[in-house]
């Protein structure tokens, strides 16, 4: 059986915690800024956590040696 890899594309979107929680960019801030309030642009600064159930997914399949 070969070894599972790290999928190259999530080592570069995600990281892990120290607690094992999923980080990932805020979602909605690619393009179309000029449409959203400076709220919304305020409030996606940064990093958020990853829901549980898609953290999951993403620990399982995509960072198994994580």
């Amino acid at each position: 059986m070969p070894k599972m890899k790290t999928k190259s594309g999530a080592k570069k979107r995600f990281k892990l915690s120290g607690t094992g929680k999923v980080i990932m960019a805020q979602a909605n801030k690619r393009h179309g800024m000029i449409k959203r309030t400076n709220k919304q642009i305020r409030d996606q600064r940064g990093t958020t956590i990853m829901s549980e159930r898609d953290a999951y997914n993403v620990r399982k399949f995509y960072l198994p040696n994580d």
